[in-house]
């Protein structure tokens, strides 16, 4: 994530900031400058950027609700993010609006690297059978649990993950090194992608899939009960970024998806604040790095690496000296690498903008 400032006082801003906290002045997020603007009430609901050619827009509809800060297109009721929403929760449930403004901090990140990379998405009226749309489900009446998933375009997300305690609940039992709620955005998106990217690109990009993740024809929910059923394992760990990525070729590819959005995500964050690593002295790895340029652009996938690993031995290191779990408690290995990399070759040749 990059780092703003408010154009009306160059007070540093983030990217959930709705305020200003020094001048006071509205902000808004413009996605197609990638900026947060300071805002200018003009009246009629509408807003101007400050220092921006951009004409006055209004909030997203969502804003009443403190769940987006994010500007609408004029004529549209909704952000582009929020756009791709198809079912909310229901707001009169005591806790619920706070638990939607944590569901929707995380999509709205998404969205921010999704943009950014310039990937296609496709809505529900544009593709009745296939388009990208978000549920944000409870449990059933009759005590039935959501289920977090995807499932042609529809990306359900269970309300009881913004539950912190039964989240890290769940972490463990299930025993993952990470579970979070924009994990969870990250890892169903790549199973949408799968299909926009992969399924329905052509034999061609689907064998080269298949050469690298395994052939996805195999029974997807024999295989997920064979690996439920399966005895712990470290197996895994020398081709697969996580356990569950194991189970099947399509969470293969779904998780190593989020790992690279984890990935440039935290980069460009690195690069934002000028980050650079030089611990003297070491050499097996070496723990230089220094993040010059765009990683969701300019980077190559070497520079990528590069950049990550020696940046992970740091954060992790401070994150051990607050007593704190590892930023980033996973092992990139050769046959992870070459995983990622196609993921990389793929978004970048996917770019539509």
């Amino acid at each position: 994530m990059k780092l703003f400032f408010c154009q009306s006082c160059q007070q540093v801003l983030f990217f959930e900031n709705t305020a200003c906290e020094r001048c006071g002045h509205t902000l808004g997020y413009l996605p197609q400058a990638t900026e947060l603007y300071a805002l200018d009430a003009m009246g009629d609901g509408l807003w101007q950027p400050l220092g921006a050619p951009h004409a006055p827009r209004a909030l997203c509809a969502n804003n009443a609700c403190g769940a987006c800060n994010w500007l609408a297109e004029p004529g549209q009721a909704y952000c582009v993010a929020c756009s791709f929403n198809r079912t909310i929760p229901n707001l009169s449930v005591p806790g619920n609006i706070a638990r939607w403004q944590k569901l929707e901090v995380a999509k709205h990140r998404l969205f921010y690297t999704l943009l950014r990379l310039g990937l296609p998405m496709r809505n529900r009226r544009e593709d009745p059978q296939n388009g990208l749309a978000f549920d944000f489900l409870d449990s059933q009446p009759d005590g039935t649990p959501a289920m977090t998933g995807h499932m042609n375009g529809i990306i359900t997300i269970a309300m009881n993950e913004t539950d912190d305690a039964q989240r890290e609940k769940m972490r463990l039992e299930m025993g993952e090194y990470y579970r979070t709620l924009l994990g969870h955005f990250r890892h169903e998106i790549g199973h949408y992608y799968w299909n926009v990217l992969i399924r329905d690109a052509g034999p061609d990009r689907l064998a080269a899939c298949r050469a690298v993740f395994g052939d996805d024809r195999q029974d997807y929910a024999a295989s997920l009960q064979a690996h439920y059923n399966a005895p712990p394992s470290t197996d895994w760990r020398g081709s697969y970024v996580s356990h569950y990525a194991t189970s099947h070729p399509w969470e293969d590819f779904a998780e190593t998806w989020a790992h690279y959005l984890h990935i440039i995500s935290t980069l460009e964050t690195a690069w934002a604040y000028r980050i650079s690593i030089d611990a003297a002295g070491a050499q097996a790895p070496p723990l230089r790095t220094s993040v010059q340029r765009d990683p969701y652009t300019e980077m190559s996938f070497t520079e990528i690496t590069e950049g990550w690993l020696p940046l992970t031995y740091a954060v992790n290191s401070l994150n051990r000296s607050m007593g704190l779990p590892d930023f980033y408690p996973f092992v990139l290995t050769s046959g992870i690498l070459r995983k990622l990399s196609f993921i990389h070759d793929l978004i970048r040749t996917s770019r539509v903008d």
